[in-house]
């Protein structure tokens, strides 16, 4: 079987998707882009994360071609391939319908600095896209551009998308996200937060860039 390693992944973390109440049932989708080979490994349209198997993986070129896998991908996949063709720092990408993002996203807001780990967003607040009728390339390009200098962006009336260079970083970022935008949400509901200045921001994301275990 053609890219097993990349195939296991997405079967494992859409299965994480589901247990970490992250999305429910086939909602979401998830992708990693093999670059040295210009191809996309995406998970299947309409298929239980957990009835899910290897084999279901679909392989796609950038040119919208199957190349590999006998299933249809995602409805979406447009809006992974646009991240894959025009920034070389995103190698993996995750759509989720978590309910706190989900609920900002519907509210049509941004998710604003209240608490640190908004640095994982790569900014000072995580922007809401336009909207756009799912599955359209005219929702993949609002999405692209609200993410512009970001890794992660709501879709209006709709959830939350983060690209990262691996696979396990972009669901990290959104687990984070998703963290930071239940406490914004818990926070507005017994009073006004306090919303950290873009000085202490910057700081924030130069500390996380050597955050972690690196040389």
């Amino acid at each position: 079987m053609k890219f097993e390693k990349e195939r296991k992944l997405l079967v494992e973390y859409g299965k994480k998707m589901v247990d970490r109440n992250l999305t429910k049932g086939s909602g979401g989708n998830l992708s990693i882009f093999i670059r040295e080979e210009g191809l996309m490994a995406i998970t299947p349209s309409g298929i239980d994360y957990y009835k899910m198997k290897p084999e279901d993986i679909v392989i796609m070129d950038l040119e919208d071609n199957v190349v590999d896998g006998d299933k249809r991908p995602s409805s979406e996949y447009s809006m992974h391939r646009i991240f894959y063709k025009e920034r070389d720092d995103i190698d993996s990408v995750v759509h989720l319908h978590s309910v706190y993002s989900t609920i900002l996203a519907c509210l049509r807001q941004e998710l604003p600095a209240t608490h640190y780990l908004i640095g994982v967003s790569g900014g000072e607040n995580v922007r809401c896209a336009k909207y756009a009728t799912y599955s359209t390339e005219e929702l993949a390009k609002n999405a692209f551009e609200a993410m512009k200098d970001r890794n992660a962006v709501f879709l209006a009336n709709h959830g939350l998308l983060v690209g990262a260079k691996s696979l396990s970083s972009a669901f990290g970022k959104a687990e984070e996200i998703e963290l930071c935008a239940e406490v914004y949400y818990r926070a507005k509901s017994i009073g006004e937060p306090v919303i950290l200045d873009t000085q202490e921001v910057n700081k924030m994301l130069k500390m996380f860039q050597g955050y972690g275990q690196r040389a």
